[in-house]
């Protein structure tokens, strides 16, 4: 567990998988180091499935929302490198979630989930039917070890494209921007080997779901009346 020092408070060492001065492939060595992961060369070109951090802490929503907001500047920053608008806009979107939650099928990272104006119908979870074109679900992530260390992670990006652009993903692009703004791949762009994976474990989750899963129930935001009405 991480350490606490006074009045209960995580005493935490904050770092980052990657900054804005080092390259991609600095980036993708760290993130590996993070991971606890000895790679070959086809696991940077052709993933299977998401880094996994070693050692995860396990923390109270309060706690996690509190580191959130520590180094949540910092983790935008990095984003806006990329130039990507989702990047440089996402936080002025809407959140689905009250707290940041361990994800499983993210490498254990702590993630938020956010939508544009075209996915406000995310907020209906379950009940939210086929997304239109133009949706854009952002979500970002850090990662924190038992002994307290906390680093930023990826920008994980689901646009839904233009019906025809790739049935398998039932439309959806996938993209996963680093944390110093590099691209690590993007659907039928650069790297697209590399978030290959990001479409399989997606299509799990059901036509009926629109490939979607959903923030787990402890964590979601109440509807607003207007999102119920839609």
């Amino acid at each position: 567990m991480p350490k606490r020092g006074h009045k209960g408070a995580i005493d935490l060492k904050i770092g980052t998988v990657a900054t804005a001065s080092k390259a991609t492939a600095w980036g993708l060595a760290a993130l590996l180091a993070v991971s606890g992961t000895q790679a070959a060369e086809s696991e940077f070109t052709n993933p299977q499935k998401h880094f996994s951090i070693e050692r995860p802490a396990a923390l109270t929503a309060a706690d996690a929302e509190g580191i959130y907001d520590r180094i949540l500047d910092e983790v935008v920053r990095g984003y806006r490198l990329s130039g990507d608008p989702a990047a440089i806009s996402y936080r002025s979107w809407q959140r689905f979630n009250t707290a940041p939650y361990r994800s499983a099928t993210h490498g254990e990272r702590f993630v938020n989930n956010y939508g544009n104006a075209q996915g406000l119908a995310y907020a209906r979870f379950e009940a939210a039917g086929e997304m239109p074109k133009g949706t854009v679900l952002a979500k970002d992530s850090f990662a924190v070890t038992d002994e307290g260390n906390v680093f930023t992670g990826p920008l994980f990006l689901m646009e839904k494209m233009a019906a025809g652009f790739n049935p398998a993903s039932r439309d959806w692009r996938y993209s996963m921007i680093m944390p110093d703004g590099s691209l690590f791949g993007v659907t039928k762009g650069q790297g697209s080997a590399r978030v290959e994976f990001c479409i399989t474990c997606h299509e799990t989750a059901g036509d009926e779901n629109d490939h979607l899963f959903f923030v787990p129930q402890d964590y979601r935001q109440a509807q607003s009346q207007e999102t119920r009405s839609e």
